[in-house]
């Protein structure tokens, strides 16, 4: 029977917090990485120094510190930390912290209001907070992964400073590891653990900056590996399989890492290289990226960046689309992976691109100027009578299936829109343009 309380229920020992959570830093001693804000001379130690505290939001990939860092702000600064996550509070929680905030500032003491996730307050919750932190009332710090220029609203945004933080080196990841493995009190100090050589640099890599996902493996691989007959547990490097496909790869469709993933496969087909091309698609599929979405880039791709130097592109592209919409996942990503390397290594062309901006823009500019009378269609007695298609020239009466004449409005008569390279086919295009044109065109 477990012991009774003094309330006469039955009580059981509180679990133990997990290894991430013990060994979080207790003082900026303990505290790695971000050498850029806390080194000699930089924001956050001259923050520090001087005893003031600003309102800050802290972005930054999962696992960094922030939420460290903003514990160890707020008692360096003297202040109650009032802490919420923004996935499960609202306004209501928001007033009880400003009321309670407003008791504590008559007795002399600040309040430092950290919520994790800020990215995820909606409008209404981010302007609650406007006035408390415009009056002091509350010294915000908000935590969020996403780019907090798209997250958080201009008004709050403006009254805090932005702190960038970047994923954590391997070495700090190793130093921790080794801090985990030695400390008696929040590690595993007492108990007989030997790690084989080169695991801890294999498990800082694995975490990709992420020190709870590091503190992790090395929790579940010490706590699932049985002591031998000595009674040390070890831990060897085929040890690591057992952590396979435990850390998803980061990428939220809806955040800014989506567009950073896309924009890089797009810059990379633009760029003519295939090797990054295939290996961003690869990092958006293995993410969980609708192959759809890719194909558009793909597609955009091909009309964009090669255009006429190389029309097969686009057909390369479509055949693609209809491939993958035919074969599904996994056979179909191998039409993906074709056409984006079609594409990357097709010649490159936006002079369809730069020609449809340029009459979009004369189109905006003069507005709906008249269609020469000749290119008009004398579909009635009357029409002809007042000079409706009046001096048009078939093109196929002539033995070339060519004649010069005017096709745009006067004003327009001399504008060139698209002006062919000479790479690929397009260099084809150009000539045969100039030829016709005497010069003018191509």
């Amino acid at each position: 029977m477990p012991p009774e309380a003094a309330d006469g229920k039955s009580s059981l020992f509180a679990p133990r917090p997990p290894l991430a959570e013990r060994l979080r830093p207790r003082s900026f001693s303990e505290f790695l990485g971000q050498p850029h804000l806390l080194g000699k001379g930089r924001l956050l130690t001259r923050i520090i120094s001087h005893g003031k505290l600003p309102s800050l939001i802290l972005w930054g990939p999962p696992g960094c510190g922030k939420t460290t860092l903003a514990k160890l702000l707020a008692k360096e600064a003297g202040a109650h930390l009032a802490t919420l996550s923004a996935v499960d509070s609202g306004v209501k929680d928001l007033r009880k912290v400003v009321e309670e905030a407003r008791r504590r500032a008559s007795l002399g003491r600040k309040t430092v209001l950290f919520i994790d996730e800020i990215h995820r307050f909606n409008k209404a919750q981010q302007d609650f907070l406007l006035p408390y932190v415009e009056d002091g009332t509350v010294t915000l710090i908000g935590a969020t992964t996403e780019n907090p220029s798209f997250s958080v609203i201009a008004p709050l945004l403006s009254r805090c400073r932005v702190v960038v933080l970047n994923p954590l080196s391997p070495e700090d990841i190793r130093v921790l590891l080794e801090r985990a493995l030695r400390d008696p009190e929040r590690g595993y100090g007492r108990e007989k653990v030997e790690v084989e050589p080169g695991v801890l640099e294999l498990l800082a890599e694995a975490a990709e900056g992420d020190a709870r996902v590091a503190l992790n493996y090395l929790e579940t691989l010490v706590e699932s590996t049985a002591p031998e007959e000595d009674g040390i547990r070890r831990i060897r490097k085929e040890d690591l399989a057992r952590l396979a496909g435990e850390k998803p790869l980061r990428h939220d469709r809806s955040g800014e890492e989506h567009y950073n993933l896309l924009s890089a496969f797009h810059k990379s087909l633009r760029g003519s290289d295939p090797d990054a091309a295939l290996y961003w698609m690869v990092r958006l599929l293995e993410a969980g990226e609708d192959p759809r979405v890719i194909l558009r880039r793909i597609l955009a791709a091909a009309s964009e960046d090669v255009g006429n130097a190389d029309p097969m592109a686009l057909l390369v592209a479509v055949a693609a689309k209809e491939a993958y919409e035919f074969l599904g996942s996994p056979e179909g990503e191998l039409a993906l992976a074709q056409a984006a390397v079609y594409v990357a290594c097709a010649p490159k062309s936006n002079a369809v691109y730069r020609g449809l901006a340029a009459a979009r823009e004369d189109v905006r500019r003069h507005g709906a100027l008249p269609v020469p009378m000749h290119l008009r269609n004398p579909v009635t007695a009357l029409m002809r009578a007042l000079g409706y298609g009046k001096g048009y020239r078939y093109a196929h009466d002539y033995p070339s299936g060519f004649v010069e004449q005017q096709y745009l409005p006067d004003e327009l008569r001399d504008r060139r829109y698209y002006r062919p390279t000479d790479r690929g086919f397009e260099a084809t295009i150009r000539e045969r343009l100039l030829k016709w044109w005497r010069g003018r065109k191509g």
